[in-house]
């Protein structure tokens, strides 16, 4: 299986999504490699990239379930690097 290495961006503008959002990322948890959260309290939205090492077509799943949450806004940068595991 190829797997790749990513970074999901995420910008959270509706609160109500988070709970969701964490449960996505919950069920993937064994694919993520880091995850960094910036509360940015003056625009009262939250910052995530997440790091991710998973096949392509697992990455835009993740990436598309994220998106179609309300009020959250995703985009994914897959590298070059390419294993077979």
């Amino acid at each position: 299986m190829e797997k790749r290495v990513a970074i999901i961006g995420i910008i959270v503008e509706n609160t109500d999504s988070v709970e969701k959002l964490n449960s996505i990322l919950h069920e993937y948890g064994s694919l993520i490699i880091g995850r960094m959260g910036i509360p940015y309290r003056e625009k009262n939205i939250n910052i995530i990239s997440i790091a991710l090492d998973a096949p392509q077509d697992v990455i835009s799943n993740i990436s598309g379930r994220i998106g179609n949450l309300p009020g959250v806004s995703v985009k994914t940068a897959f590298s070059n690097v390419i294993t077979n595991e």
